[in-house]
């Protein structure tokens, strides 16, 4: 019998390399046992016919804003209607999964109450469909030590919860900046446990385009970032995975070592303005570049 439940929102599966990562990405996840289901939310081109083909659940309906864009907190509650697992899990739909995923997240389920589980991916170039036999974890993760690197900080793609929390999310615009920020702000002033398991497990994030948005270009300086950010409380509130100060590893949850990075993202919340204006926001970017140059 499952115990998580894995739910996520896919782009349509229109453009052949995001079909191929995203079924990738699906394909991981129903690698993980029998203590996992998966759930897809919405209604986008391609997922009746992955739906199909993999037998998953299907949760249709999805609430939007103007521009089209599904919503997180509608995409939260239809998960939820989904299934009655105590763990839900959302994941974005380009990264692939593996059994120590699951590993870790009931290894902190049996110690902790209420928390929410995060890390680090790291990134890797993906041109072929993954044949899920034989050895293919081994031979995933050599090719990450290999080619992959570790992404920073600031992107979160994963977020593991218990599901009598997060029940009261600000209307976020999926796939956008800032709402990932704000679970870990939300979560950390709840005084929840955060957890980064990026010591304990390799979480692969599969290289893609912006061509999905307009002009081929990342979300950050869109105008529903800037809505996300501000539904959230302004720039102080986007925490990101420097301000979490518990990890798993070895199978046991530690307080996080003091190390530069983490003194610079101290001093950046600090100074940080609720506006993209003025010298506060000008040094509020140079801490940043900063703190990514020696990462």
């Amino acid at each position: 019998m499952a115990q998580l439940t894995i739910f996520a929102t896919p782009k349509p599966f229109t453009d052949s390399h995001i079909d191929l990562i995203q079924q990738n990405a699906i394909g991981s996840w129903l690698q993980l046992g029998e203590d996992v289901e998966v759930v897809l939310v919405g209604d986008e081109e391609g997922y009746s016919e992955v739906v199909e083909q993999y037998q998953i659940a299907h949760q249709l309906h999805v609430s939007r804003n103007k521009w089209g864009t599904p919503l997180v907190n509608s995409i939260f509650m239809q998960a939820r209607k989904a299934s009655q697992n105590n763990l839900l899990a959302y994941i974005n739909a380009d990264i692939i999964l593996t059994p120590d995923f699951v590993s870790a997240v009931l290894g902190i389920s049996r110690i902790e109450e209420r928390f929410l589980i995060v890390g680090r991916r790291w990134d890797l170039k993906v041109e072929d469909e993954i044949n899920f036999e034989g050895k293919w974890v081994d031979d995933l993760e050599k090719k990450v030590r290999n080619q992959g690197k570790l992404h920073d900080s600031t992107a979160i793609d994963y977020f593991v919860f218990p599901r009598g929390i997060f029940t009261d999310i600000p209307p976020f615009a999926i796939g956008r900046a800032g709402w990932d920020n704000w679970m870990v702000y939300h979560a950390i002033k709840q005084s929840w446990t955060v957890i980064d398991i990026t010591p304990s497990v390799i979480v692969i994030h599969q290289e893609h385009d912006y061509d999905h948005l307009p002009e081929g270009k990342p979300h950050y300086n869109l105008d529903e970032s800037s809505q996300n950010v501000n539904l959230g409380g302004g720039f102080t509130k986007t925490y990101d995975l420097l301000d979490v100060n518990l990890e798993f590893a070895g199978g046991r949850i530690r307080k996080v070592q003091l190390t530069l990075p983490r003194m610079l993202r101290k001093i950046e919340r600090w100074v940080m303005p609720q506006r993209k204006e003025g010298w506060r926001w000008r040094l509020t970017r140079k801490l940043r570049q900063l703190r990514r140059k020696v990462s």
